[in-house]
């Protein structure tokens, strides 16, 4: 386990801390995704995939969590409108890949 980063006194400790926040990211996207795939699944309509409200929606809360969390919000931003970006396109892909079977 990585130390804490205010107790990291080299780059290596640093490096170290980040790649493991980097392979828990990968476990929760990976998590997410499985959602998008569902997501997919239950959606009847191709036109349902892209949901601005929903984006919105997203974009609010994590606002709002990052506010509390102390993560600068226009990161969050940033990175979640990529994120919803991918997702949509992965789930536009999972929709057709369905529906074609």
């Amino acid at each position: 386990m990585a130390k804490l980063a205010k107790d990291c006194k080299t780059m290596s400790e640093v490096r170290a801390g980040v790649d493991e926040v980097d392979r828990q990211l990968v476990q929760l996207m990976a998590k997410r995704q499985t959602y998008m795939a569902a997501a997919a699944r239950i959606k009847q309509s191709r036109e349902k995939v892209y949901d601005k409200a929903r984006i919105d929606e997203v974009l609010a809360k994590v606002g709002q969590a990052a506010q509390k969390s102390g993560l600068s919000e226009v990161l969050a931003e940033n990175v979640w409108k990529v994120l919803i970006k991918q997702s949509i396109d992965y789930e536009f892909e999972q929709w057709d890949k369905i529906r074609k079977e």
